[in-house]
């Protein structure tokens, strides 16, 4: 494995803790010898990790579509810097150019990237990990709307045990060393 897309907020949330998971992800990701692949953005959790990374040495790959390039600004410390024509093809190229995802908190826009790739995993598009970095209790609920899913017959058991949920980067790494993919959702 050499890249991780991370997904998480063009701002940097209410509580401190966002800021500085956002700095231990990123010295993580270096450690490990991950590059990063996100967003593109200077801005918020996004502009932390990239330059978190950066500051370790790390490689940084930033895809943004042409209509965020005024509004989020671009980070131009970057290594690569990818401008797509949309946010379809800004999904399509992280998914790409990763070998595993994290999603950090974040808004709307992280969780319907986060979530477009445990769909793709479901239906066979890719058999690549997946994560939440659960940043002070963040994704609680989360947990809950998921089992939910699962306990109503909307979500089979083998796809919601690939979800995994952790404030631990170990237990998120032994899950990335160790992936078997549960495969394609059957109708």
């Amino acid at each position: 494995m050499k890249n991780v897309a991370v997904y998480c907020g063009s701002n940097t949330g209410k509580r401190p803790d966002y800021t500085k998971a956002a700095m231990t992800l990123g010295k993580w990701l270096t450690e490990n010898n991950y590059g990063l692949v996100y967003g593109g953005a200077s801005l918020g959790l996004m502009g932390t990790l990239a330059e978190t990374v950066m500051e370790n040495q790390g490689h940084v790959i930033g895809v943004m579509p042409e209509i965020l390039t005024k509004r989020e600004i671009a980070n131009p410390k970057i290594n690569e810097f990818i401008t797509v024509p949309d946010m379809h093809v800004r999904k399509k190229t992280m998914i790409e150019r990763a070998d595993a995802f994290i999603a950090m908190p974040g808004g709307c826009g992280t969780m319907e990237e986060i979530f477009e790739v445990i769909t793709w995993s479901q239906i066979g598009a890719h058999q690549k990990p997946f994560a939440f970095y659960n940043v002070a209790g963040y994704y609680n609920h989360l947990v809950d709307f998921l089992n939910v899913m699962e306990d109503e017959g909307f979500t089979a058991h083998k796809h919601r045990q690939d979800i995994i949920i952790s404030d631990s980067l170990e237990t998120i790494n032994n899950h990335f060393n160790n992936y078997e993919s549960p495969g394609v959702k059957t109708y």
